[in-house]
């Protein structure tokens, strides 16, 4: 089963019979299998959306904020302004979202708008984007896997893709938060890395991949830093022979980033470090990261490898010697200055942000789905390594998927991109597996391997072995079964909403997880919405909640609360009943209104009440 894309000792790492330049003319015979995918993928999740008749929006808050802000966005505010005005205490709540992913959004909606009304532009809008992007993604991970293993290995990445995206839920249609466009831009930039020939253009298409990333969302720093520190590595073994693909990378990261930077960040902010978006700081580490890499692959291309080396260590102490003046606060966890309350209660519900501790204590059914095929990727690339088969295509996967699932280990997020990038080394894995079983079609245990490897390669799989495990068959169904709109669901919907829609524009009390669709639905604003800079608002709604009513009206005066929504089975605030059964929510949900409390008429879904505050009130 040994490879070809890197033999042991090819110092060019090419040698005859490269996968691309077998075949038909090297892209041109992979893009017809690889679209035929892409629309298969598509056509399954436009019928799994149609089919649990869904909302046109995606489910998740983020899914409903980015809507609003494109809302905004349409409706005039500017392009450098990011406050979302509506949410948090008086003045807004700085939002640290790209426009990059506002713009594709808010032009698709301008362009559906000509032909239909604004409720059905949106969904045309917001059903096209996350397509766009699963069919490319698709085709990405098929072209890497030809690339690095041949047509076998792009069809089982491609089917392995496939699976991995209809299972995440990320890219079914009104998904519009930043995450599935992450994941597109990695599964561009692994392609272009593992190109065999080397051609400067795929490594200065992974170098612009590498900024956008970098530009959308900070949380693929990480990410973007392996493959920088493995283009750089690269370069440095070998020397002349990578020059002019490092120059390529590293000025493609330069002007990309600098771009980027200048067109979201608005000048009054150019000083400002933020670790939570494309700011000063990892614009800094960027730039100046892969300034130096091109001066050392255009000065020291031709001497020694340790000198090599030695100019690549330098370099890498002066980018960490830049993060240690310019923002040493995003050396840690950019979520530790929290305030404790909201990490108590607020942050350890939120399942993206546990440690993988934290989910076996909490969920351990769905450990597998989230660190199983991630782990699996790492172990195939290490005795690959160790076998001496494809090693520097391994090494390279080993480092961009090893910093990944060191990510999901600190928190479950990061597993979206460990179980994306496990798909390479583990669709190589099935093709050589496949061919070992034709070769005695009639072995069981070369069946059985063959088809186990395949099965184990897919997260779905270990997601719904762990709830079958956990719940039983029966419990299974029930889980999988289409959520209905009744209980907590029931509050945030639009019929709901309807009576709070039609009073006078005012702020409004309610948990963070209805914050959202109070935005979506209403012209209010609302003081919380689960999002870290908008401590503000969050530690308002808690206290309020907590507080005894004889105080509650003091904290609601101070806000200037215009109304309060009550919905007794929403989770945070059933839980806030409970820690203090004698405080503001508590007492709510005994039905004891204070007097400072109208309650005005609702249709009482799921038992939310509307109450408006009396102004003045005491009691």
């Amino acid at each position: 089963m040994r490879g070809n894309w890197i033999a042991a000792g090819d110092e060019r790492g090419l040698t005859p019979g490269t996968p691309l330049s077998s075949g038909r003319s090297g892209l041109a015979g992979v893009l017809a299998p690889l679209a035929g995918y892409g629309l298969a993928l598509v056509v399954l999740l436009l019928a799994a959306h149609r089919l649990g008749g869904g909302d046109y929006v995606g489910p998740d808050n983020d899914d409903v904020m980015r809507l609003v802000e494109v809302r905004d966005l349409l409706g005039g505010q500017g392009w450098f302004d990011l406050v979302q005005y509506r949410l948090g205490l008086e003045g807004g709540t700085l939002m640290h979202w790209s426009r990059f992913v506002d713009l594709p959004i808010a032009l698709l909606i301008r362009f559906f708008s000509l032909f239909a009304d604004r409720a059905g532009a949106e969904a045309l809008a917001l059903a096209v984007w996350p397509m766009l992007l699963a069919f490319s993604i698709v085709v990405l991970m098929g072209l890497a896997a030809f690339r690095a293993g041949g047509r076998v290995a792009m069809h089982v990445a491609a089917v392995m893709t496939l699976f991995y995206v209809y299972g995440m839920g990320r890219f079914m249609p009104g998904s519009i938060d930043h995450h599935n466009l992450q994941l597109t831009l990695a599964t561009l930039l692994v392609a272009m890395l593992v190109d065999p020939e080397r051609r400067p253009a795929s490594l200065a298409v992974a170098g612009f991949a590498a900024a956008m990333e970098i530009a959308i969302g900070a949380e693929a720093a990480p990410f973007v830093a392996a493959a920088c520190a493995t283009v750089a590595c690269l370069w440095a073994f070998h020397g002349e022979r990578y020059r002019r693909p490092a120059m390529a990378f590293s000025l493609a990261l330069l002007f990309t980033v600098s771009a980027a930077f200048f067109a979201t960040v608005p000048p009054h902010l150019y000083r400002m470090v933020t670790c939570d978006n494309l700011s000063l700081g990892f614009y800094s580490l960027a730039s100046i990261g892969s300034f130096l890499l091109f001066l050392a692959a255009t000065a020291l291309s031709g001497r020694g490898r340790v000198v090599r080396f030695a100019a690549l260590g330098l370099a890498g102490g002066l980018v960490l010697a830049t993060a240690r003046i310019i923002a040493p606060q995003c050396l840690g966890n950019p979520l530790a200055s929290l305030d404790p309350m909201l990490t108590e209660l607020w942050l350890a519900k939120v399942i993206e942000a546990h440690s993988l501790l934290a989910q076996w204590q909490d969920q351990p059914a769905t450990v597998g789905g989230f660190y199983a095929v991630g782990a699996l990727g790492l172990l195939v690339s290490a005795i690959r390594i160790l076998r001496r088969e494809k090693v520097e295509l391994h090494l390279l996967v080993l480092a961009l998927l090893g910093v990944s699932f060191a990510v999901a280990l600190v928190q479950v997020r990061g597993a979206m991109f460990s179980n994306l990038l496990a798909i390479l080394p583990l669709s190589l894995l099935v093709a050589d597996l496949r061919a070992w079983q034709q070769a005695a079609p009639q072995s069981a245990p070369r069946m059985l391997a063959y088809a186990g490897a395949g099965l184990a390669s897919l997260p779905l799989v270990w997601s719904v072995g762990g709830l079958a495990f956990d719940k039983g068959w029966s419990g299974l169904a029930e889980q999988l079964e289409t959520p209905k709109t009744t209980g907590p669901m029931a509050c945030a919907s639009q019929e709901a909403l309807a009576p709070l829609a039609a009073l006078p524009a005012g702020v409004v009390l309610a948990p963070s997880d209805l914050g959202v669709q109070i935005l979506r639905y209403t012209p209010h604003r609302v003081l919380s919405a689960p999002y870290h800079r908008n401590q503000g608002g969050m530690l308002t709604e808690l206290n309020t909640g907590l507080a005894m009513p004889a105080e509650a009206i003091a904290l609601l005066d101070g806000a200037k609360v215009d109304y309060v929504l009550f919905c007794p089975g929403e989770i945070q605030t059933r839980d806030l009943a409970r820690l203090k059964p004698e405080g503001f929510y508590g007492s709510l949900a005994r039905g004891e209104v204070p007097a400072y409390l109208e309650k005005l008429d609702s249709p009482e879904k799921g038992g939310l009440a509307i109450y408006r505050v009396r102004r003045g009130a005491r009691g």
